[in-house]
């Protein structure tokens, strides 16, 4: 059986490298099953190609499978590509998975696929319905995946599974267009939260999160128990990539990566001692952030910690869990822990939050500029409010950049994500560059 793996063409409304790693994870996931003779990946999402060079491979792949991935900024190109598919690659079964059709999977029904990955972990159901077709049993249901059987969608028969750790197979990094990716960071006035001038290896340490934000996909796509890998497989992966490719610095992709500080600890302590040290980043939130672990990290190597701030406004806190519940105080005091520790605190902030508006919103920046953090916004978005009759531009307005729903928000919000900025970040300063980087 020959699959194929693919981010379909678009121009994404925002990039973060560690939103594409399911694509390698799910790629390396079903070149362990037993049917799969050969599995080729690509992330036509990146500004990397072209609509010609996907025609030929789809025509020329002669794939059993074609699984594409779907996420809440990507649906413009979606239904170009599924036609494309079907006039040049017509014996194929088509299956998507990602956020988008795990939060809202009748949208997805419209297109004409086979089928539909709807909960669990990617590849688990991407891997049940390949062993589906391999069985000779295309319209059986199966768990976490909606499957087309003639005119009617057979439901899922049951939750998808989640897989444990020790079975994931994290990303080859010689198949990433890093390239690309280096692009795609250079502009730092994006507010992007990779780091200009300098190239990420992302490590998928962490699936799960117990925090519960209503406006966050995480917990209700993975769970709310947390699954992270070992510290020796973080390590021994971190050395073997950078083996393999010229990295600069390390982004750790963890929902709340100081969720665990016993294990923080450890691989701090690791990176101290060696083989290897790099330079890293990673997110979390202030809630899950002391003096001590600061600055142990900063002596690891830390240069960059984002904290899921959301707001500083406390009539926005009936919004957000507790956790997320920060004061003015405990704010100042981590930013004067990080600029001890060496290390830029990078501020995630909600705008538009109930309760906040265009005032509370530019408070809050007020204050995470004066400390000298770094500002970076999103708007406020109620994924739950999609639907599966919405349309393609409607879907498109839950990207995170523009209010879900016009004529019901501030127009002033707009200038936090798109007005000019004149602030940028210095942090590439503090990681050596590699001399000679050879593309991927």
């Amino acid at each position: 059986m020959r699959v194929l793996v693919i981010w379909p063409p678009h121009v994404p409304s925002y990039f973060n490298a560690g939103h594409h790693t399911p694509l390698y994870m799910t790629a390396g996931h079903l070149r362990r099953l037993a049917p799969v003779e050969w599995v080729d990946v690509r992330d036509a999402g990146v500004l990397n190609t072209h609509w010609k060079a996907i025609g030929d491979l789809l025509y020329q792949g002669r794939y059993d499978v074609i699984a594409m991935m779907n996420d809440f900024d990507a649906v413009d190109g979606f239904e170009r590509f599924t036609d494309y598919a079907r006039e040049l690659s017509p014996s194929s079964r088509l299956i998507t998975f990602g956020r988008l059709s795990s939060m809202n999977p009748g949208f997805f029904q419209r297109y004409g696929l086979d089928a539909i990955v709807q909960s669990g972990d990617y590849e688990t159901g991407v891997a049940h319905y390949v062993r589906s077709l391999a069985a000779g049993t295309p319209g059986a249901a199966l768990p976490g995946v909606a499957v087309r059987a003639g005119d009617r969608w057979e439901p899922p028969s049951r939750a998808g599974d989640a897989l444990e750790p020790r079975d994931w197979t994290l990303p080859d990094v010689r198949e990433i267009p890093y390239e690309n990716y280096d692009r795609l960071y250079a502009r730092d006035e994006d507010k992007f939260c990779g780091i200009p001038f300098r190239r990420e290896l992302v490590v998928p340490a962490a699936r799960g999160c117990p925090i519960g934000c209503e406006f966050c996909e995480v917990h209700e796509i993975f769970g709310l128990r947390e699954r992270r890998l070992p510290v020796d497989a973080v390590t021994a992966y971190v050395e073997e990539s950078m083996r393999a490719l010229p990295f600069e610095y390390v982004s750790f992709y963890a929902p709340t990566f100081t969720l665990d500080k016993r294990w923080v600890r450890e691989l701090c302590e690791r990176f101290l001692t060696g083989p290897v040290s790099p330079r890293w980043k990673c997110a979390t939130t202030v809630h899950h952030l002391d003096a001590d672990l600061v600055e142990l990290m900063g002596e690891a190597g830390c240069v960059r910690i984002s904290v899921g701030l959301e707001t500083l406004e406390p009539d926005g806190h009936g919004s957000l869990p507790r956790a997320k519940q920060i004061h003015e105080s405990r704010f100042r005091e981590l930013g004067e822990q990080c600029a001890r520790a060496g290390i830029e605190l990078n501020a995630f902030v909600i705008v538009g939050l109930p309760g906040t508006g265009t005032e509370g919103a530019q408070r809050t920046r007020d204050l995470v500029e004066q400390i000298g953090a770094r500002f970076r916004p999103t708007m406020y978005t109620r994924l739950h409010d999609m639907t599966p009759s919405m349309t393609p531009l409607q879907i498109s307005r839950y990207n995170r950049h523009l209010i879900a729903d016009p004529g019901h928000g501030e127009d002033g919000l707009y200038a936090f994500l798109f007005g000019r900025e004149p602030r940028v970040t210095s942090v590439h300063e503090r990681i050596p560059e590699v001399a000679a980087r050879s593309g991927t």
